[in-house]
């Protein structure tokens, strides 16, 4: 399936919104015991969530106009997963040292940061 440009676009904004770490930070924390502690593993290995993290630095570094039509189509599931998590609610106590954040932050997105 592919998108006009204008889907592309919104995508893109959607992404940007969504993702508000940049690539090297997304890489330090991605290194940390916090991000490879939470997720969902698949066959034991690597998170889903740390998987992803990888891609997203990938994507952040690609030349718009290199983008692929996979690239769209992880950056929304990226968006999806990121407004998903918002949408529960972190803890009540503790939201800087709770897996909510270390999941969301694997995706790219620091809730603690405006």
């Amino acid at each position: 399936m592919t998108m006009d440009d204008g889907e592309k676009k919104q995508v893109r904004d959607d992404f940007a919104e969504a993702v508000n770490m940049p690539p090297a930070a997304i890489e330090k924390f991605l290194d940390t015991e916090e991000s490879k502690l939470v997720g969902q593993k698949k066959g034991g290995g690597e998170s889903v969530g740390h998987a992803s993290g990888r891609r997203i630095v990938e994507i952040k570094r690609t030349k718009q106009a290199d983008l692929t039509d996979d690239d769209y189509a992880h950056m929304k599931k990226v968006v999806s997963y990121v407004r998903r998590h918002l949408a529960q609610g972190g803890p009540k106590d503790d939201a800087e040292h709770s897996d909510w954040r270390y999941s969301l932050m694997n995706w790219g997105h620091d809730p603690l940061k405006d």
